[in-house]
């Protein structure tokens, strides 16, 4: 079983310098352990997946005109992630407002090139499949 994702779970990127926060708005109006429920849709960038300070995805436009301002010495650059496919897998079998609810064991990708993953579900006592 795994741990169910809520409002201020901590998340990690792997193109990334630091850590982020999940934000999870109490538009769908459910509740784990007092928190805001996570679901599959929360990958909104900015709004539900903040920076990861700074990005080092060789694809990612903003490194790309770092490293070449730097000679091709590769460079971070401010981390803007760019999520635009929802959280995978999520879990099937628990549905908030018929969307998936989010999973610690879930993964979401940046179109950079970076795997984001939940370091810590914001809660430990509501598991799912």
């Amino acid at each position: 079983m795994a741990a169910w994702v809520v409002n201020t779970a901590q998340m990690s990127c792997s193109m990334g310098t630091g850590p982020a926060v999940l934000t999870v708005l109490p538009v769908k109006k459910v509740n784990v352990c007092s928190q805001p429920a996570a679901t599959t849709m929360d990958h909104k960038p900015i709004v539900n997946v903040p920076t990861f300070v700074m990005c080092n995805a060789k694809a990612n436009p903003a490194v790309i005109a770092a490293t070449a301002a730097a000679l091709g010495t590769p460079t971070a650059a401010p981390c803007v992630p760019n999520t635009t496919s929802p959280w995978s897998p999520g879990c099937a079998t628990v549905k908030v407002k018929n969307e998936n609810a989010l999973n610690d064991s879930s993964k979401l990708t940046c179109m950079w090139g970076g795997s984001i993953s939940i370091s810590s579900a914001g809660q430990t006592k509501v598991t799912i499949p």
